[in-house]
């Protein structure tokens, strides 16, 4: 039998490159065989060679297995060679079904498992559906475990049907058959075949296993965001592994309760005799990095060295993740070089990090020394250039991964969009367009909601509408939705951005999910929508979406800017974990409002609490000195010299144009233009204009001259400049001159656009623009106008007509002053609301000094309310 074995097969195992026949005379000799080279593959090479002699193989089983003594030893040694070798296991099914006598089970038993094991899966299923006889539930579950694990969908469903038939075949599932179809639902998204299978876990008492109870858990935190039930699940539970504690955290993290999974962790430390491993430590550091929780963030960091886990990859990789976002990039460089291991993961990691610095030549240099690259790679500095501004590197990187037939991803072109939109120019937008409908990406809503958003941000509102009424047509999607009211609302057409809010959530068309909720809010307080905006926080609350930090910060926003500054702490207050977004959101609320004190104090209690500002924490904090009821210049001085030595924040220009603003607002003059002249680099117009804009406050043209000259040199087309330079003039009473600034600008084409204010009445925006008579209610409007500013003025009401920019006598100055469109807005408002309801306006720029004097004694004057209810609604 041994020489038939030998010429049947031609089995030769020989050590690289020499090749060594092998002599087996018996069963037990090939057995023997079998188990001792079966996981050395990786050393010596397994040669089969069928050819002519394919057709001996089903005597030869036949043969070998009538040795019933030594059939259990073949079997088992039999099972193990299979599963390393595609074509001894293909060999060895085809000779089973030539048998003449039909083989024992557990053959095709090892044979199944060969295939499961060798990641043949359709193969395994043929074989399936042709077994002797019904499996067991070992192979139920190794069948529904490997199928669950493959990245075809239809692959995953087959596991479902696979655990349907196992049932009605009568075949009790243990507790791995259960674990099994678990991974499954999750990876099929399947919560409601979960949830039946949730019931007959509880039915058979298979609950009390921690490894099911841990799948359970795995479900309802991926499927469903049930982090109640996945609590409960985890409190029921009688036994727990690290497993358990992992999964509870994780899931607490994915639902953004990352205070929760800091405190499970500090229990699972104090209750359990349990090592934290890499899992439990990179999503614990994830959850600080996400929360804003830097102290955390840095006690993870220490146990992590504490427990030997300091040099793990996985660690390490999250670790470079939280100080990029929470440290300085000598920390990320120090964690990169201490690495023993680093994947493709750590390398993408550090080419972040470069971005999310500014360093965009050093992210090309590790980019350029990375070992190997995936796609994650290539997105990363692609969005790194977007971030940074670098519009054309992103486009000429796409290019390149175009030309060398890179793997492209929906996020990879929506970078390259978004590097479309920076640039602006059309042409270029519209090739990346074509690329995008060619490839079959113009049906992914995320390229679509890019392709929307960069034809808004350049103003082409025709585009954006035929390409969002094609989807209306096809489907409502709410990214694309949310893209377009965004691009309305960016281009002033507020009426259509509420009426498309209205429609959506009146035909139920829109999913409010995180982001749409988030854009929404953003809208609304940009337009001063705050009952809608109201309404969309309620959502939000109901459906469990106001724990997350970026609708928690939008809501914030949102209610500074209509006014309503107690709900807008009082939420901030409120919110579970908050990030710097969220302090930052506090203080330009407060900046928005004019309370420079109160973003002080912000600034003060974010220091007590070791919270790390940013670079845009300073430009607020630094602007918050502006607008202080004392002159706290020394104060500011101290801080802006503090930036680099003591919080390693290199000053930009944005940085230096709020300084600039401070030393101005104070009367400094002379010393903003000195700061100035003594920049390490070279100031933009932004820095110039914010001492323009102080001389214009000063009235000192001597100054202000200087500055202009040198904004008109860098942005000679930029019509604010002109207006600045204007008023400055008329300012200084130097009425001449601002004409003939006014007279150029005609001359060259440019246009200021008019100052504009509105108020939301019933769901709709009415405008006005200063001594607007275009409203229907026009008549009414004006008379209660008349009416109001005699009572303001028995109030005590002054009116500055130093805001007054034209060159007419001083009571015609007063009827300019009156007809501000502000205070129409103002007037309508009143006329139209209910006795003591707010009245919200919102101007597209700065409200007057003398606008807002008026607007303090509306407030005062108790009786207009009544006086004026008389007129038209």
């Amino acid at each position: 039998m041994a020489s038939l074995l030998l010429r049947s097969t031609s089995f030769f195992f020989s050590p690289l490159p020499q090749s060594n026949p092998i002599n087996l005379k018996t069963p037990s000799q090939f057995s023997s065989f079998l188990h001792s080279h079966s996981h050395s593959h990786t050393q010596y090479k397994l040669s089969i060679k069928l050819n002519h002699h394919h057709a001996l193989l089903p005597p030869l089983l036949q043969s070998t297995l009538s040795h019933d003594h030594q059939y259990p030893l073949l079997l088992d040694a039999l099972s193990a060679s299979l599963r390393f070798s595609p074509h001894l296991a293909s060999a060895v099914h085809a000779a089973l079904l030539k048998l003449q006598e039909h083989p024992t089970p557990h053959l095709f038993t090892a044979l199944l498992l060969a295939y499961l094991k060798l990641n043949l899966l359709p193969a395994a299923h043929r074989l399936f559906l042709s077994l002797p006889s019904p499996p067991n539930v070992v192979v139920y579950s190794a069948l529904i475990s490997a199928f669950s694990k493959s990245n075809n969908h239809h692959h995953r469903h087959h596991a479902l049907l696979f655990f349907l038939h196992m049932v009605h075949s009568d075949v009790l599932p243990n507790d791995y058959a259960f674990v099994a179809v678990l991974t499954a639902c999750i990876q099929t998204q399947n919560l409601q075949f979960g949830q039946q299978l949730h019931a007959a876990i509880v039915k058979t008492g298979y609950l009390d296993s921690a490894f099911v109870a841990n799948a359970l858990m795995g479900l309802y935190g991926k499927c469903g965001g049930r982090y109640s039930l996945v609590l409960k699940l985890f409190d029921d539970m009688l036994q727990r592994d690290i497993a358990s504690w992992n999964t509870v955290i994780s899931v607490a993290v994915k639902e953004f309760m990352y205070d929760d999974a800091l405190s499970l962790f500090r229990e699972m430390q104090a209750t359990d005799d349990l090592r934290v491993d890499d899992f439990t430590l990179s999503t614990l550091l994830a959850a600080c990095s996400r929360s804003a929780s830097v102290v955390e963030g840095f006690q993870v960091h220490t146990h992590a060295i504490k427990v030997g886990w300091g040099n793990n990859l996985s660690v390490g990789n999250a670790l470079i993740g939280f100080y990029t976002k929470w440290g300085t990039i000598d920390d990320v460089v120090d964690l990169f070089e201490e690495m023993n291991e680093r994947d493709v993961i750590t390398w993408t990691e550090m080419v972040a990090a470069y971005m999310e610095f500014g360093f965009v030549d050093l992210a090309m240099e590790v980019f350029d020394e990375m070992p190997e690259r995936n796609v994650v790679s290539y997105n990363a500095l692609l969005s790194g250039f977007c971030k940074n501004g670098e519009g054309l590197k992103a486009l000429d990187l796409f290019s390149k991964m175009v030309e060398e037939g890179m793997e492209l991803t929906d996020f990879s072109l929506t970078s390259a969009v978004n590097a479309c939109s920076l640039l602006g120019d059309y042409w270029v937008s519209r090739q990346v367009h074509g690329f995008a409908l060619k490839f079959a990406f113009g049906s992914n809503a995320c390229v679509e909601a890019a392709l929307l958003d960069m034809y808004t941000r350049s103003g082409r509102m025709g585009d954006a509408r035929k390409m969002f009424c094609r989807w209306e047509l096809e489907e409502f999607i709410s990214v694309v939705c949310t893209s377009m009211i965004c691009g309305y609302a960016r281009n002033g057409q507020l009426d259509e951005a509420i009426s498309l809010i209205q429609q959506s959530q009146s035909e139920g068309k829109m999913i409010m999910d995180e982001v749409a909720a988030t854009s929404m809010l953003g809208i609304c307080g940009t337009i001063g929508c705050h009952d809608m905006g109201k309404q969309i926080h309620c959502h939000a609350v109901k459906f469990g979406y106001e724990s997350n930090i970026g609708v928690g910060n939008a809501v914030v926003s949102m209610y500074f800017k209509c006014g309503n500054v107690d709900d807008a702490i009082g939420m901030f207050n409120g919110m579970p974990s908050t990030d710097i977004v969220s302090w930052n959101t506090l203080i330009s609320g407060h900046l928005l409002q004019r309370q420079g004190d109160k973003a002080l104090e912000v600034w003060s209690d974010m220091q007590k609490k070791g919270i790390k500002p940013d670079q845009v924490t300073f430009v607020l904090v630094i602007s918050a000195y502006r607008l202080t009821s004392l002159n706290l210049v020394d104060d500011c001085h101290r801080l802006f010299n503090l930036l680099r030595n003591e919080y390693q924040v290199e000053p930009t220009c944005e940085h230096y144009s709020s300084f600039i603003s401070v030393l101005g607002q104070w009367g400094l003059l002379e010393e903003a233009e000195e700061t100035i002249k003594t920049m390490p680099f070279e100031p933009s117009a932004s820095v110039w204009r914010a001492l323009l804009d102080s001389c214009r406050l000063h009235k000192n043209t001597i100054i202000g001259n200087r500055a202009a000259k040198h904004i008109l040199a860098m942005e000679p087309k930029d019509p604010s400049t002109y207006i600045l330079i204007s008023n400055l003039y008329s300012a200084s009473a130097r009425w001449h001159l601002s004409e003939m600034v006014r007279k150029d600008m005609k001359e060259k084409g440019f246009h200021k656009h008019p100052a504009q204010s509105w108020i939301i009445c019933q769901n709709k925006i009415h405008s006005f623009y200063a001594r607007d008579r275009s409203h229907p209610q026009e008549k009414d409007i004006y008379s209660g106008l008349e009416i109001l500013i005699l009572e303001c003025l028995k109030a005590g009401y002054e009116p500055d007509t130093s805001f007054v920019l034209h060159e007419v006598e001083e009571y015609q100055k007063k009827d300019f002053l009156f007809c501000h469109s502000a205070k129409l807005a103002a007037t309508y408002g009143i006329l139209m609301s209910k006795p003591g309801k707010p009245i919200r306006i919102v101007k597209n720029i700065l409200l007057c000094g003398d606008c807002h004097t008026f607007l303090k004694y509306i407030d005062s004057a108790a009786n207009i309310l009544k006086r004026l209810k008389t007129f038209g609604t």
